[in-house]
């Protein structure tokens, strides 16, 4: 649910929170403490996910923050004996700071408790390619989260069926033009890290993919948002 003031929290808004559990995740791992309460500069959001620092960027994060606090998911959580209602926004809340004098310091944000626990749980958690930042369109984004969710840990890829995909992705077009997006996207293969494919059997189109083998010195350059040796100008 969403207030018409702000809108809807889109994939595009997420970003912020991917790089709030980078934050997490590298405090974790260099053995600092960590916090739900986040102390930051505009700039650094917008440069870890590659967008433009201008003021019309700045603008628009304000607008990407609002709209995390302000949208509620309602879903329903099952226990041994019951079944619990949760809400939650995907922020808890956010201000900008200033000093005497009105001069921008920076922002702050408070994490909500299910985000940041989940994502101290090693189990839970699973690495986004930087190049995820170069996506641009919204399918392409979704697409790979749900490719990291059902498979980042299988060698040998995932499969899926396309009706369902369909379903799964809330889209309000039809599911022919659904389908041709996807037929769009296996062209293009702009998925850092798969392979997909589209295969037609027993009446039925499913998406496949594949991770690439990568070299280990080329991903810890993506890791760290540098080009692959063989991208060098």
């Amino acid at each position: 649910e969403a207030v018409p003031e702000h809108g809807m929290a889109t994939i595009w808004d997420a970003d912020v929170l991917i790089w709030a559990a980078s934050q997490l995740i590298e405090a974790r791992d260099a053995g600092r403490p960590t916090s739900r309460l986040m102390v930051t500069t505009p700039h650094e959001i917008l440069a870890f996910t590659r967008r433009g620092t201008g003021k019309a960027s700045y603008e628009r994060l304000k607008a990407a923050l609002d709209r995390l606090q302000s949208t509620t998911v309602a879903t329903s959580i099952r226990q041994q004996h019951q079944r619990r209602r949760h809400r939650f926004s995907w922020i808890n809340e956010w201000r900008e700071l200033a000093d005497g004098n009105g001069r921008a310091l920076g922002i702050e944000l408070i994490l909500p408790d299910w985000f940041y626990a989940g994502v101290l749980d090693r189990a839970l958690v699973l690495t986004i390619d930087r190049a995820y930042f170069d996506l641009t369109g919204g399918l392409e984004r979704w697409l790979y989260r749900i490719v990291r969710k059902h498979g980042g840990r299988q060698s040998g890829g995932w499969s899926f069926d396309v009706p369902h995909l369909y379903l799964k992705s809330g889209v309000l077009s039809p599911l022919r033009r659904f389908a041709f997006e996807l037929r769009a996207i296996v062209a293009r293969q702009p998925l850092p890290g798969y392979v997909l494919t589209l295969e037609h059997a027993l009446g039925r189109d499913r998406l496949n993919f594949a991770p690439v083998p990568v070299d280990p010195f080329d991903a810890a350059m993506r890791r760290v948002g540098l080009k692959p040796v063989e991208n060098w100008p």
